[in-house]
This record gives structure tokens, sequence and C-alpha cells, in this order.
């Protein structure tokens, strides 16, 4: 292909940002990204909004490349035949190729009274209500977090530090992820910080009203202010638009991150879901996915072959207010293993990680093309899952037509 290409991202999250800024190392790539705020959002920062330690966000002049153009609007529609977007404020976008990184959020609660009366967190504008509502609720009422993963124990403890009477509802054990040394480390300190932890069979929320949940065994907990965080959702932009994505509306692709239906389209994050074997949400797999997808573009664009997704996992940090913390080591293949790094060290790494994650992307920006990626096959946990499902490891051959 010759001439200006016109290269789409949407979503402006860990991945697109990462993904748009690469893209601009190619002379002759036009690359606009389209995100429905205009601001960059840091997700892993939404439980300190919550607590009012932090506004999580980040002017996009300090991590976008000044080649990249943003567009603040929401896509409606991906008209892939006719390489085009509508988006919701009027009018198309057309592209040469398009990345699609639209991220993901809060699913849908189907327990009784969950949408009307709990608050999520997945997003800005939802962390935002919440701590609204919590600057007009008395400090001594009681507030409830329902799901034990990172960002029910971040939440949860973030409240706890500022004084906050707080009760986490687990479903079933506190940080599955976690190994059972660094749950335990977990589960500590929020005992220092007067969090009741709820765990086991009946520890899950049968309903939620506007003053109490309801456990499994027909306890009702007083709870003034409820917290959503269990559950996993993505936008149905793709599903909506006649593209193939697995069951909970990611879109499919090979493992080169390229949409199974069409090879102009190129996948990355949250939203990705590589041969129906999606990478656990973290901005941790955000970022590499997205230098893999722009990769992945630059490399038809010249006519060769894409390499493999090659991600592998360091661990999971975790917070745990705003002077202790978690690192959880894992295996490559994102298996936790004993080794763990916690208190004040823990929340300074957690921090620095924090940190690290804008730097990446500043840096990104300012020189494209320098972010590492691992040169391994993503671990040979990946390799044995797709073995066992039979799906197809070898890069896509496909062209672009």
């Amino acid at each position: 292909m010759t001439g200006n290409i016109e290269v789409v991202v949407i979503g402006g999250g860990y991945a697109g940002v990462m993904a748009a800024n690469r893209l601009t190392q190619r002379a002759g790539v036009a690359v606009t990204l389209v995100n429905p705020r205009p601001r960059f959002v840091e997700r892993v920062r939404l439980h300190q909004l919550a607590g009012g330690t932090h506004d999580a966000v980040v002017d996009y002049r300090d991590v976008l490349a000044d080649g990249v153009a943003l567009l603040v609007d929401t896509v409606t529609r991906i008209d892939a035949p006719g390489r085009s977007l509508t988006l919701a404020a009027g009018g198309t976008v057309g592209y040469d190729y398009l990345v699609y990184a639209v991220g993901s959020g809060s699913a849908d609660p189907r327990v009784p009274g969950a949408a009307e009366f709990a608050y999520p967190i997945a997003c800005l504008e939802d962390a935002q209500r919440l701590r609204r509502t919590l600057d007009t609720t008395p400090e001594s009422a009681s507030v409830t977090v329902v799901g034990a993963g990172p960002t029910g124990i971040e939440t949860a403890a973030e409240l706890a530090e500022t004084g906050r009477s707080v009760t986490l509802v687990c479903g079933e054990v506190l940080g599955p992820y976690l190994h059972p040394r660094g749950r335990r480390s977990v589960a500590g300190r929020l005992a220092r910080l007067g969090v009741t932890v709820l765990e086991g069979p009946d520890a899950r929320v049968t309903a939620v009203t506007r003053d109490a949940v309801r456990l499994g065994d027909g306890v009702e907990l007083p709870s003034a202010v409820t917290v959503w965080t269990a559950g996993f959702g993505v936008p149905d932009l793709a599903a909506a638009s006649g593209l193939s994505t697995d069951d909970l509306g990611r879109l499919l692709t090979d493992e080169t991150l390229t949409s199974v239906d069409d090879v102009r389209i190129v996948a990355a994050g949250d939203s990705a879901a590589p041969s129906g074997l999606p990478l656990r949400m973290s901005c941790q797999a955000a970022m590499p996915l997205g230098a893999r997808a722009a990769d992945t573009v630059l490399s038809r664009i010249d006519g060769d072959r894409p390499a493999n997704l090659n991600q592998v996992f360091a661990g999971q940090c975790i917070s745990l207010g705003r002077r202790a913390g978690i690192f959880q080591f894992a295996r490559r293949h994102d298996v936790a293993v004993w080794f763990h790094i916690d208190g004040r060290p823990g929340a300074k790494l957690k921090e620095l990680v924090c940190k690290g994650i804008v730097k990446y992307l500043a840096d990104e920006a300012h020189k494209p093309g320098t972010y590492r990626l691992h040169r391994v096959s993503g671990g040979p946990g990946r390799q044995e899952a797709l073995r066992a499902t039979g799906a197809e490891a070898p890069a896509a051959s496909r062209q672009p037509a």
C-alpha cells in the first residue's frame, strides 16, 4: 500500500494510547484516537479517587504523541466492509486499519437491587459519583464493598484508612488470585484497618436495598453505601457491528491480535480475546497488547508476517491504603507463587508501578517504538492452553486485499 495510510484507534486507555503512540513511528501513517473523554484516565487509581487521595486523570498531552489526532467522541458502529465508523455526535470516520481497544467496565449486576442502589467503580464517572456520595455520607455510616478481587480489596482498604466502617463481602475467598501466603498478608492488613471480611459459600450478596445488603444465608447487613466491584463486562460495539466475539463480547482474534473476520481490524487490551483465550484484565496486559497490535498493523502495512502474541506476567500489585500494599509475584504464565513484598515496601512498589505506567506511555509518545516486548511465545502455560483447546497459534499469513 502506498500513500497516506489512515489508522484509527478506538479507545484511549492503556492499550489504545500505547498502540496510537507506537503507530507514529512509521512515516506516512496518520493516526486518530477516538475516545469519549478529553483526558486520560488512570484506571489503576480509581479507588484513590473514591477515597479522595487522587483525581485519577492525566492530560493527554502528557502521554499522547504529538502526531496523534485526538477525537473526543464515541463510536456507535463499525462498518467493516466499508471501513467506516459511525460517531455518536454525528458523521463518520474512515480508516485503512482499525485498532479496537475499547476496554472494559462493570458487568450489569443481576442481583436484585444492585443496579439501582449499588455504586460501581469501573470508570471515571462511576468513581466520581461514588466520591460525591461519600462526601455527603456521615463518616460513621456503614460501607459495604462487594467483590474481593484487586478492585474490591483496594477500595475497601482505601475507604477504611479514611476512618470508615467497611465490610468486604468476598463471594467465596479473599483475593482468589493470591497465593495463600499473600492472602494471609492482605487479610492481616485489612484486619488492622478494621475491615470486616466475609468469606465462604454464604458470603455472596443476593439482594441490595437502599440501606442494606442481603447475604446468601439470609442475613441482612446495614449498608449506607454499597460499592459493587464484582463482575466484568466490555462494550457491545463489536457484537453490535456484526463482528465475532466471545461470550462476554470481546473481539475474537488470532494470536497476532487480528480479527477472525477482517484482516484490517486488530484488537488490544481487555476487549480482545486472542484465540478465545483472553489475558487477565490488567494494565500489565493492556500496554504490551497495545504495542503488539500496533506492530501487527505496521507489519501488514509493510507486507510482512505479523508476530504472535508473546505476553508474560510478573505478578499482581495491590494497594492496601496509602501506607501498605502487596506485590504478589507469579510465574510468567500468571500463576501466583509464595514470594511477595508487602507492608510499606509493597505500597512504595505499587506507587512506583502506577507512576511507571504513565512514564511508559509518555516515553513511547516521545520516542515511538522504544517500549520493549518480551521475546518469548506467551509462556508454556498459554501454549499448553492453546493446544488443549485446539486453537491454532501460528501467525496469520493473511494480507489485506
